[in-house]
């Protein structure tokens, strides 16, 4: 399959955008991919970082909370001999 203009139009319009100078905005925006992985590499060890801190603290809520329980009798517990 031939590339190029085929029709009347399309040789047109390549010779009217042949000579023009095209501005890439994607270039020029462009990051350094070394900063670019820093902050990647940031972003992950602070995300790292927070979930660590999530369950730490999840274990030491659990622990408080099941420290704090107490357990009352609701009736006298009575041996099952006596029952009989």
């Amino acid at each position: 399959m031939a590339v190029g203009a085929r029709d009347e139009l399309d040789i047109a319009l390549v010779k009217k955008y042949a000579s023009m100078k095209v501005d890439n905005p994607i270039q020029v925006s462009m990051v350094d991919a070394s900063k670019m992985y820093e902050a990647m590499n940031d972003y992950a060890s602070t995300q790292k970082a927070m979930i660590l801190m999530k369950n730490k603290l999840y274990s030491t809520c659990t622990k408080a909370t099941a420290m704090a329980i107490q357990y009352n009798k609701t009736k006298p517990l009575t041996p099952r001999a006596q029952m009989c």
